[in-house]
This record gives structure tokens, C-alpha cells and sequence, in this order.
């Protein structure tokens, strides 16, 4: 297939690129040209994205399918939908499992409701907009995504405690549930769209196989570090008794995030290959490690903070 990734040389895109160009696929990528292409010899098409004269360059341009990765509002996707409209067999969307109301009951599946008020309304917006004007589009839902080139501080953040011995500050009780997916995976599951009729018209939570509490993720870090887990000092915290203003002083929702992959499984023959620890020691090694974050200056004023309250 002749595919078009928009981004593609930034964290999932890049395990995007590769997979589907070592799948045989012809891959052009449309983005800024800030970075290199993952593959040497893609062709790459230079434009913002947000400039509707941008797009245009893709008017004499011929898909089987497109990825897109990085379209947050539905100002971002809608010039390329429309111009594709009609012209595509498949239609792939970057959405996030961040778009569902918060519930009672948990896992989240495809369907629940989502929240009118969240950050990735944008995203909900979109996937109704493909739906409407009858795009063949699947929807993507990850969770948390992790891995090498994440450059959310996510499990990064772990690692720069657990590392320097530091104590870990985590919200609440530490028994709140969450999902890592790693990008691997990820990007798998997203090729495995490509030629798969059942997937039209359909969204898909794709993370990994099994949640983890706070508490437990500070644990699974200290095992891809080579630390033991039982020595951790963790420390909990109420993140109302403080005023952090924009500041984060956790990198992840204090609340139950998980969602059911079971639909994905099924409909696209797809299986996550990373567990959590070995996920997590991979990207420690191969990123964390090889970029030299371990030997960075990294500003603890709000843990101290924290620390100093809570005694």
C-alpha cells in the first residue's frame, strides 16, 4: 500500500514508519522537517500542518491509506479528511483513551461515555466528524503510552527517583489503578488496521494486557533498574493540601485509567509482546541510560516540597 504518516519522526511515529515500511508498504511522511526521516530515503513532504495551504500540498497526491498521528482538534484533521475524502481506503486516527467520562465501573470499553469537559475533547470531536461524513476511519485509544523516545516524563520520571535513591511522592493512597502501553506495541496494533475490513468504522483501546496501582509501578520501575522493589521509600501525599499552581507534581491522573483491550485482540489479530518490566527495561536501557539522563541535573523542588509537609 502507498501510506501517508503525518509526523513520523517523533516517538510513535517512528515505530510506525519503520514497522510498516519493513511490512513492504511505499511510506511518505508529511511534517515540519524538524527531524530526520527513521528511514533513510522516505519521502517527506515539509509543511505545518495547521496552515490549511500546508495541506494543500497533498491535493495531486494518491493513498491507500493515512495515519494520522498528531491531529489533537478537529481543526487539525478535518482539511485532510475532507481533502481525502472519497480518495482512501482507510483512514486512521490517533485518538486517546483520555477522551471517557470518569466512571464507576472499570475497565472503560468502546462505547462508554466520554467527558464533555476533557483536555482531549478535540479528539471525541474528531472521531465523530470522520464518522459523519462516512470517512473508512478506525480509531486508536491508547492509554499511557511508554517506551524509548517517550518524551512525556512518565516512566522517566520513576527512574529519575529511583536512581538517585530519592523517595518517590505519589498521590493518595498509591492503590489507584493505571495502564502503560508500550509504543511497540502500539504501532503494531495500528499496522494491523491496514487491509482489515472488520476494523472500518471502528475504535480500539490498545494498551497493555494488564493494569498496575501507583504503587506497584514505582515497584515495577525499581525491578528494570536492578533495584529492589522492597526498598523503595515511597511516600503518600493529598494533593489538595497543596498549590502546585501549573506545576506537576505526579505525571499521571490521580484516578482508576484503565480500559478493556479485548476488541483489539479479537478484531485486529493483534497481542501485546511487552509486560511491564520488560517494557520498562527497555526503555531504560535504551533510551533513559543511552541519552544520559541518569547523570542529568533534574529539579526536585516539588518533591522537596512535598517531602517537607508531609514529614
Amino acid at each position: 500500500m502507498r501510506v501517508l504518516v503525518m509526523g513520523g519522526t517523533r516517538f510513535i511515529g517512528v515505530y510506525l514508519t519503520r514497522l510498516l515500511v519493513e511490512q513492504g508498504h511505499e511510506v511518505v511522511l508529511f511534517n515540519r522537517g524538524k527531524k530526520p526521516a527513521p528511514v533513510e530515503g522516505l519521502r517527506v513532504i515539509i509543511g505545518d500542518r495547521t496552515q490549511p495551504e500546508a495541506i494543500q500540498q497533498l491535493a495531486g497526491e494518491s493513498f491507500d491509506a493515512i495515519f494520522d498521528n498528531n491531529g489533537r482538534e478537529l481543526s487539525d484533521t478535518k482539511p485532510l479528511a475532507d481533502l481525502f475524502n472519497g480518495k482512501v481506503k482507510h483512514f486512521v486516527y490517533m485518538s486517546s483513551a483520555g477522551v471517557y467520562l470518569k466512571s464507576d465501573q472499570m475497565p472503560h470499553i468502546e462505547g462508554d461515555a466520554v467527558d464533555p469537559k476533557s483536555r482531549h475533547k478535540g479528539k471525541n470531536d474528531t472521531e465523530a466528524y470522520l464518522a459523519a461524513q462516512g470517512l473508512p476511519f478506525t480509531s486508536i485509544r491508547p492509554t499511557y503510552i511508554y517506551g524509548p523516545q517517550n518524551y512525556n516524563d512518565l516512566e522517566a520520571w520513576f527512574f529519575d527517583r529511583i536512581l538517585r535513591d530519592r523517595p518517590i511522592p505519589i498521590p493518595g493512597h498509591g492503590q489507584h489503578f493505571t495502564q502503560f502501553g508500550h509504543c511497540a506495541d502500539l504501532a503494531a496494533a495500528m499496522a494491523n488496521v491496514l487491509g482489515n475490513d472488520r476494523a472500518i468504522g471502528q475504535i480500539y483501546n490498545v494498551s497493555g494486557e494488564r493494569e498496575v496501582t501507583f504503587d506497584g509501578l514505582a515497584k515495577a520501575c525499581a525491578v528494570a533498574a536492578g533495584k529492589d522493589p522492597d526498598s523503595l521509600k515511597i511516600v503518600h501525599f493529598d494533593p489538595k493540601a497543596f498549590d502546585f499552581g501549573k506545576r506537576k507534581a505526579f505525571p499521571m491522573r490521580a484516578q482508576h485509567f484503565f480500559c478493556s483491550i479485548e476488541k483489539a485482540k479479537a478484531e485486529l489479530n493483534w497481542q501485546p509482546q511487552f509486560d511491564l518490566v520488560s517494557g520498562l527495561k527497555d526503555s531504560l536501557q535504551n533510551d533513559y541510560l543511552a541519552s544520559g539522563r541518569d547523570r542529568a541535573e533534574i529539579d526536585f523542588a516539588i518533591d522537596d516540597e512535598i517531602l517537607a509537609a508531609v514529614g
